[in-house]
């Protein structure tokens, strides 16, 4: 692989990416649990099928996950419980991150420094400043990329939405309402890295909502400040366990936000009221056109509110659809989607609703950066919220990052 006289952030000469024309996009898996198995290997397989990818080796700490991730996966793979050892020895052209939130930083960066691009799953860092430091370790003129794996934005029901949204054709949008109401028990937090800032990043706004709040903002646009309330009604963990907000958007548009783990009728839904219509989308882990419906204002012509019906061909959203189009931008050299600025406003949302919760303000798009104490960690330090054990880097390693 050809090295390339271009520096990353850290002023370490990186790899160029390998030119993928004529040739399959190689990949390796980091993290062998069940998002990577369930979700990843099928988008993998699809693509594979197609002549797009070929899924080269595995990564996790525990032999045995791999060897089983290994055997599901059907090809001839790579078993490694050692990133670096791989990166070397594989020299992957993506690397697909589905471990804990705490080990994506520095999985994240090792691989843009081996020259890989990076389609991580979310949260992607657990701070804006990790997310900053992320960024920082790109390539410059085509890759490579970190990408947050956001597959809601893809699919033909948010295509169709988003285009008429951006044409204007239902009216300038009002008032939205974004919900990610779902239940988690006592079991599920169980697991010792959940419900912690350290190693979680932040509650269910980071963890669940954050795919919701996303969609809301591919859709919306920018958002400008936002007012918020947080709370630890029914579990013992460091982090929230609901959380409500109201969102103001660069377009004027008003929104609410509820973000819960405390809710047995679950359900993942986003409305927006525009001048000549209600958008409304209703689901849990995935949506098809038949989870969207557009109700036209009562002066609508019936001939116009008919074309926006129209939603095309049923492309589901999933991680394949997302898949396809970061492929497709690895090709081209291109920054996809979910990546840099496009993929920071949602994180950035996120601490700015926590930043409000706990300091009981208004806080605005931007004001959040190295020096506040929400840019290093998402409970800022806050009395009542900051783990007993300050898990925030200090100013000068901030700073360094």
């Amino acid at each position: 692989m050809a090295t390339s006289e271009a520096a990353s952030g850290s002023g370490t000469p990186r790899p160029h990416p390998a030119p993928l024309a004529g040739r399959r996009v190689r990949v390796a898996v980091i993290g062998t649990g069940a998002i990577a198995r369930d979700s990843h290997l099928p988008a993998l397989a699809r693509l594979a099928e197609e002549g797009e990818t070929e899924l080269i080796a595995a990564v996790d700490i525990d032999t045995a996950s791999v060897e089983s991730f290994r055997a599901v996966a059907g090809v001839d793979l790579h078993g490694y419980t050692d990133l670096d050892r791989m990166l070397r020895e594989q020299r992957p052209d993506l690397v697909v991150i589905c471990t804990p939130p705490t080990l994506h930083r520095d999985q994240t960066v090792a691989a843009l420094r081996a020259g890989a691009w990076v389609w991580c799953e979310k949260p992607p860092v657990p701070s804006l400043a990790d997310f900053d430091a992320v960024e920082a370790e790109e390539g410059r003129d085509g890759g490579p990329y970190a990408s947050i794996v956001f597959q809601h934005r893809f699919g033909s029901g948010t295509r169709h939405v988003r285009r008429l949204l951006a044409e204007r054709a239902m009216g300038r949008p009002l008032v939205a309402h974004c919900q990610t109401t779902w239940y988690r028990d006592t079991a599920y937090y169980a697991v010792p890295w959940r419900g912690r800032w350290g190693t979680e990043g932040g509650g269910p706004a980071m963890g669940h909502g954050i795919h919701q709040m996303d969609l809301l903002l591919d859709l919306l646009g920018p958002w400008s400040e936002v007012r918020a309330m947080a709370g630890r009604l029914v579990h013992d963990v460091e982090t929230e366990d609901v959380s409500t907000a109201l969102v103001r958007f660069a377009n004027g548009a008003m929104a609410t936000v509820v973000n819960s783990v405390l809710s047995p009728d679950e359900v993942s839904r986003i409305r927006i009221d525009c001048e000549r219509a209600t958008v409304e989308l209703t689901h849990l882990y995935g949506h098809r056109n038949d989870d969207w419906r557009i109700t036209p204002a009562r002066d609508v012509p019936a001939a116009e509110a008919a074309t926006w019906q129209d939603f095309g061909a049923d492309v589901p959203s999933s991680h394949l659809e997302q898949l396809r189009e970061l492929v497709a931008s690895m090709r081209a050299g291109q920054r996809s989607r979910s990546s840099g600025e496009d993929g920071r406003t949602s994180l950035e949302l996120i601490a700015a609703l926590y930043k409000s919760a706990f300091t009981d303000a208004t806080v605005r798009a931007g004001e959040i950066g190295p020096g506040d104490p929400f840019h290093s960690a998402m409970h800022g330090g806050a009395p009542g919220w900051a783990p007993a054990q300050d898990d925030r880097p200090a100013a000068d390693e901030e700073a360094a990052a």
